[in-house]
């Protein structure tokens, strides 16, 4: 999920300074008479939230938030983190904004009917289509959470049920985004390891199943969050007290350390490791391709054949460079791994803090993972948003393709002539 769930803190120990005799609590009249009547339902819980408030101010009782005794993710880089999250909803707008358009443009282009046949072109379409939505439900959130009731407390239901469907909307299309990104790594694998075995591996109805898994599939992993995180309910201290809603997760049971396991390791961890080694493995072999390239054209002595022409007579032909398909061929490959190394910076460090998370428990995950999420948020949303510049630098074929869209869209619609006048244009 878009790490951009902010959580409450619930578990309170009190510290008690300033006092010299504990005992001394119990001679405020109001406290003992709402003791001596707890039976009496006349005395609601309104009253006992007012009178706890001002009993701890008259005696200055310092609440002390129980995950504060731990200096996780302390010091310089908490305040230059806590900086950018007042500026956050601001960037991921304008990121959700440009990135909607381009990943509308990514379908447009990558639909036409000389790209769309190519099973890579469908998947980097259907990529676009997740992170499309995933943007574009990210625009009212970051509105109204960052922009118009920045640092409200006071959360209505509806917020709570929206925040609810906004965290697991996300998780689940960002999720069937990390999929379509592994099939695609796999997907080239296969074609530039086994390119005999390709044609044949890398079938059309095989693509369709890789696409239609990788949007079934995170349904299913994501089920330990949805019994994990519920809508909690909170009163403030206010005069009078209110009602507040927040999504918050259940921290007690197995099922808690289950979700964090299946989300860091299953859906962030895994893929991430996958990812790095057929990376890796594809940038050696474009390093061998550009070093072969090198050699062709340092090469002054160039070998030549003997060729027989038609009509018997000998000739001698120098050796060629290398076919434009191996060219085109380097530029895909050059272009996905672009594509993965911008993944593998997004998505391992969130990977590496949700296990944390799971291993030193909910503290770090207060202190921590909560700090970092709008950071992560933001860092996910580029990653989507930055595909279109990518496929335009890298690739000639997506660069043709948008010219024609944008000659056809931007160009005058010819006038309607007569058939004399269009007799004359052609002579």
């Amino acid at each position: 999920m878009l790490a951009g769930d902010v959580t409450r803190q619930k578990h309170t120990n009190i510290s008690y300074g300033g006092i010299n005799n504990t005992y001394g609590y119990f001679d405020d009249t109001r406290l003992l008479t709402l003791l001596q009547n707890k039976g009496n339902k006349s005395s609601n819980l309104e009253e006992w939230l007012r009178t706890l408030e001002d009993f701890r101010n008259k005696y200055n009782i310092s609440v002390v938030k129980e995950c504060d005794r731990f200096d996780y993710c302390s010091g310089e880089i908490r305040n230059l983190i806590v900086s950018y999250n007042s500026i956050h909803g601001y960037i991921s707008l304008l990121i959700c904004l440009f990135g909607s358009l381009a990943n509308v443009l990514n379908v447009v282009v990558l639909t036409r009917k000389d790209l769309a046949a190519a099973p890579i072109n469908r998947l980097l379409k259907w990529l676009a289509v997740a992170d499309v939505f995933v943007m574009m439900e990210y625009v009212p959130f970051a509105i109204y959470r960052y922009l118009l009731f920045p640092g409200q407390v006071d959360r209505p239901y509806s917020w709570a049920v929206y925040m609810l469907f906004h965290m697991h909307f996300t998780q689940i299309l960002h999720t069937a985004s990390i999929l379509l990104t592994l099939s695609l790594a796999i997907w080239r694998y296969i074609a530039i390891k086994y390119p005999s075995l390709g044609p044949s591996l890398c079938t059309e109805k095989r693509c369709s199943l890789a696409i239609i898994s990788s949007f079934l599939l995170p349904p299913i992993l994501c089920i330990p969050s949805y019994l994990v995180f519920t809508i909690h309910e909170d009163f403030t201290l206010d005069r009078p007290p209110s009602k507040v809603y927040y999504v918050d997760s259940n921290y007690d049971g197995s099922l808690y350390q289950m979700n964090f396991w299946v989300h860091s390791v299953v859906i962030k961890l895994l893929p991430c490791v996958i990812l790095t080694v057929i990376s890796a493995w594809l940038i050696r072999v474009l390093y061998r391709a550009n070093s072969r390239k090198k050699a062709l054209k340092g090469y002054s002595a160039c070998p030549v054949s003997t060729v027989v022409n038609g009509n018997g007579n000998l000739f001698t032909r120098k050796s060629t460079k290398r076919s434009k398909a191996e060219r085109r061929t380097d530029r895909t490959t050059r272009m996905l791994v672009a594509v993965l190394l911008l993944f593998l910076l997004t998505e391992f460090p969130q990977g590496i803090l949700g296990l944390m998370s799971g291993l030193l428990g909910r503290c770090f995950f207060k202190r921590c993972y909560d700090l970092f999420g709008e950071l992560m948020d933001a860092l996910a949303l580029l990653n989507g948003a930055i595909n279109f510049i990518l496929y335009c630098s890298m690739s000639k074929q997506f660069r043709t393709n948008f010219r024609q869209i944008l000659w056809n869209r931007c160009s005058p619609t010819p006038r309607a002539s007569s058939h004399t006048e269009l007799q004359t244009t052609y002579v």
